[in-house]
């Protein structure tokens, strides 16, 4: 029986999940990072072999395809045996403060590499601060681990590679960045789920895999996530409630604005655009645990409205939906009872939510026509209501939402990001 394995190396552990022909779950495995701050390389290809050799015999045998999501700007460089020849930069580090200050005068305004933290100011960092006669690759995390899979090195795909600098519209490079020093180190880039090559011999015969199994291009985590949601058609979205609020829009067109920290993926013929509010489940949390939250939840209607006029920030400070860096959290006032104060977090919640994707709509995006929730706040009906008022659109919860579901799906549907 054919199956599809998607690997996903997130923020605190790597997963395994794999897929069959009708795309059920028929095996999943995972390891947790001892510490998520410090991450290495030798930590990332030890978890692949463990998760790949914990594989049954049977799955390992049948396996058809494979595709790896990984946390998107975490970047390394590495020599022609793929053999890393500095430590990997990670997704949150912010060491290229003086390189992205040089991204700003050469790249267009408002350009999403532009940050410390992008793929392209690492970039810049590493091979300042590398001795680079035996460096052949600059590679993102998804794309070094799949060169582990295959033994092929520089290829990249346009979701990691965006935040490098990569042109999602044109598909390519542009000019600015391939006149950068040491620019010939930067990866092929080819479409999420396009076909790469077969694993290596080597893979094949240590963990007994398929030596006809292909090893297709891979995503972000967070993109991983959002095929999981099963979501593929313009207007349709994915809230995650999670600590903070990140909304996701298929859009026919293209939403880029840096002021409110959006921008926009290449989604097949479609682009996701994003935006996230630093409101979320957080908030809640700093008031009430997850139990007290459901106790109260049940004394709430829903379909009634609150009075209170909350905007639930968790500090100062507000990017998306409004973008006011000194925007203080509006919390007052505080009924005693404390049914009614949570009534108010959830509507003002709900609130910041709808007012996000008229945001999107406001500066391009498709208008919204259904909504599909992840995250801790998804478990939460009477939340689930209110919200659905407040958007006026149908709301949904995704039966799967780990992002190395929606890896094993893109290893199995190769380019067609959503289900055909």
């Amino acid at each position: 029986m054919e199956s599809y394995l998607g690997l996903d190396f997130g923020t605190s552990g790597a997963r395994v999940c794999v897929v069959d022909k009708a795309e059920t779950i028929i095996h999943e495995d995972f390891i947790a990072y001892t510490n998520t701050a410090k991450q290495s390389h030798l930590i990332w290809r030890n978890a692949l072999h463990t998760l790949l050799k914990r594989l049954p015999t049977t799955i390992a045998a049948e396996l058809h395809s494979i595709a790896i999501a990984a946390t998107s700007a975490t970047v390394l460089l590495c020599d022609k045996e793929l053999e890393p020849t500095t430590p990997a930069l990670l997704y949150f580090d912010n060491h290229a403060r003086a390189e992205s200050e040089q991204l700003k005068q050469l790249a267009p305004p408002g350009h999403i590499a532009c940050s410390a933290s992008s793929g392209l100011a690492k970039f810049l960092w590493l091979t300042r601060h590398t001795e680079l006669s035996n460096v052949a690759y600059f590679l993102h995390q998804a794309d070094w681990l799949a060169s582990l899979l295959t033994g092929l090195g520089g290829v990249s795909d346009y979701h990691n590679a965006l935040k490098s600098g990569y042109d999602a519209e044109r598909l390519c490079w542009p000019d600015w960045i391939m006149h950068l020093p040491h620019a010939h180190l930067l990866p092929q880039v080819v479409a999420p789920g396009a076909s790469i090559t077969n694993v290596s011999s080597f893979v094949a015969q240590h963990f007994k895999i398929n030596p006809a199994c292909m090893v297709h291009a891979g995503t972000t985590d967070s993109i991983a996530a959002f095929i999981a949601a099963g979501v593929h058609e313009p207007g349709s979205a994915v809230t995650s409630l999670g600590t903070t609020m990140v909304l996701k829009l298929l859009s026919k067109q293209r939403v880029e604005a840096e002021k409110y920290g959006v921008y926009s993926h290449r989604f097949g013929n479609l682009w996701l655009a994003g935006g996230a509010s630093n409101a979320g489940g957080g908030v809640l949390r700093q008031y009430f645990n997850d139990q007290k939250i459901g106790e109260l939840s049940q004394h709430i209607d829903p379909v009634t409205n609150s009075p209170l006029d909350y905007y639930p920030l968790p500090r100062l400070g507000e990017r998306f939906p409004i973008n006011n860096p000194t925007l203080a959290p509006r919390l007052t006032p505080r009924p005693a009872d404390d049914v009614l104060f949570l009534h108010g977090l959830l509507q003002g919640l709900s609130r910041i939510e709808a007012a996000g994707y008229t945001k999107l709509a406001e500066l391009g995006a498709s208008p919204l026509k259904s909504v599909t929730t992840v995250g801790g706040g998804a478990k939460n009906k009477v939340w689930r209501k209110i919200r659905e008022r407040m958007l006026g659109v149908p709301l949904s919860v995704a039966e799967y939402t780990e992002s190395a579901v929606g890896a094993a799906l893109l290893a199995k549907r190769g380019l067609l990001l959503v289900k055909p």
